[in-house]
Order: C-alpha cells, then sequence, then structure tokens
C-alpha cells in the first residue's frame, strides 16, 4: 500500500500533490518553512525541518512512508542530500521530480559561475543596477560589493532588515510573464542579473526577458548531487507510483 511523502515547494511539487490527491493515493505534502505563507495542497500537509538524516529517517519509518518524491528546488542540495541518505538507510524508494536545466540559447549573454561566491566575484566594480533573483536565503555574500543598487523579488515581505546598504524588494508570487518581466527590466533599467540554473517554465520568463533586452546574466550552475532516480514530469512520477494520470506535465 502506498503512502507517499512530497518533498515540495516548489509548482513541480504543487502539480504533483493535485494529481496524487485526484488519484486517492495516501501522501504527505512537507514544506521547509521557507516561506511564511506557503500555498495550500489538497492534502496533509506539515512544515519544518526533520533534523538531518537521521531524522528524516525516523519520520520515514515512524509514518510509514513506502515512497519518497524530492521535488525541492535543484539548489536545496542538503535537502536532498538527506533524502538520499535517509532512503538508503530505510531502503525507502526515492524518485527526484527534476526539470532539467536551462541550456544557453543563441543571444543569451550568461557568464556561467559555480556558486554564490563566484557570481558575487563576477559582478563588475563599478556601480551597476543589479537584479539578485536567487532568493533570500543567499543574499548576504552580495554584502561585499555595497557599491551596486539591488532589486531583489520575495514571496514574502523580508521582515528583517536586509544585509544590502541599498536594496529595493518586490514582493510578488510567480509565475511571471514573459512581457511582464521586459516591462520590469526595462522600467528599473537593469544592467546586470543574477540567476540560478534553476530550469522547467515557472521562472524562465526572466532568463528569456533577459536575452531579449540584452542584459548579461550570471548564472550559478546546480551543485553536484550524488546519482539517484530522476523524473522530469508529474506523470513520470505518477507511473512510478503506479498510476497513470492524463495531465500532461
Amino acid at each position: 500500500m502506498i503512502r507517499a511523502l512530497i518533498l515540495g515547494g516548489t509548482a513541480d511539487a504543487n502539480l504533483l500533490a493535485a494529481a496524487i490527491a485526484r488519484a486517492g493515493i495516501d501522501a504527505i505534502y512537507s514544506y521547509g518553512g521557507r516561506t511564511a505563507a506557503p500555498a495550500e495542497q489538497p492534502l496533509p500537509t506539515r512544515i519544518g525541518g526533520f533534523g538531518g538524516i537521521s531524522g528524516l529517517a525516523d519520520y520515514l519509518r515512524g509514518e510509514g512512508i513506502s515512497h519518497v518524491i524530492d521535488a525541492t528546488h535543484p539548489f536545496a542540495a542538503d535537502m536532498s542530500r538527506n533524502a538520499i541518505a535517509a532512503c538508503a538507510q530505510t531502503a525507502t524508494p526515492l524518485l527526484a521530480l527534476e526539470r532539467a536545466p536551462w541550456e544557453r540559447t543563441p543571444g543569451d549573454r550568461w557568464i556561467e559561475v559555480a556558486d554564490v561566491a563566484a557570481a558575487v566575484a563576477a559582478l563588475p566594480e563599478r556601480r551597476a543596477n543589479v537584479f539578485l533573483a536567487i532568493g533570500r536565503q543567499h543574499i548576504a555574500p552580495f554584502g561585499a560589493r555595497p557599491q551596486h543598487a539591488y532589486t531583489l523579488r520575495f514571496v514574502d515581505p523580508p521582515g528583517e532588515t536586509l544585509p544590502l546598504p541599498d536594496a529595493d524588494v518586490i514582493v510578488s508570487r510567480g509565475p511571471f510573464t514573459l512581457e511582464a518581466e521586459i516591462e520590469m527590466m526595462r522600467a528599473r533599467a537593469f544592467e546586470w542579473i543574477v540567476a540560478r540554473n534553476s530550469g522547467g517554465t515557472g521562472a524562465r520568463a526572466k532568463i528569456d526577458a533577459a536575452r531579449t533586452v540584452g542584459l548579461p546574466v550570471i548564472m550559478i550552475t546546480r551543485p553536484t548531487l550524488p546519482d539517484r532516480p530522476r523524473a522530469e514530469s508529474v506523470s513520470a512520477v505518477m507511473e512510478w507510483l503506479g498510476h497513470r494520470t492524463c495531465l500532461g506535465a
């Protein structure tokens, strides 16, 4: 009998939760707790960490979890590594729902870097207007380049003083259209964009808009994870769970 755990917080995780609920599969949706007002789900929901590998392994045993789907953000590397280890300890099948990374296309002005520290170093010395599209957890290192004017976009208001002397915050929840992203970039006169290679379609508009406007993008590549089974669509996950869906996602 299936009792699935979705490690969520992404648009794909939300689509998967809807498909699982429609199929009548017993499942729990887990949020990491980064968002103050997470989107409601059609499944029982838990919020917060597990307490590392051992805590997650204990949770899997205690809740009788038969399958784990890691649908976290591609840059939530610690959670993904913990899931790999905990599932190995408990012999629980694991599947990652992970969209392929974006590929450079003609017209893209990407500077690909390995991590946030390299992204900071890639910014120019002269003052520039920078769209920092990397989420709130990784902005502190940019304090090393205080000469820049930064714009950040969060789902929730920051609630605390940002570690950047010149920062403007846009509070908005995606997905965002290409047209809206182009308009925002032109209206705010951005000169640089810093982004993570999340892949998928939900956050793609800013990358396509940067190409249209001709802006350079400092693109942070994904962290390296141990090998694990993965799928790129909700329908593939549902088949792995033994159910077929006509969702087409």
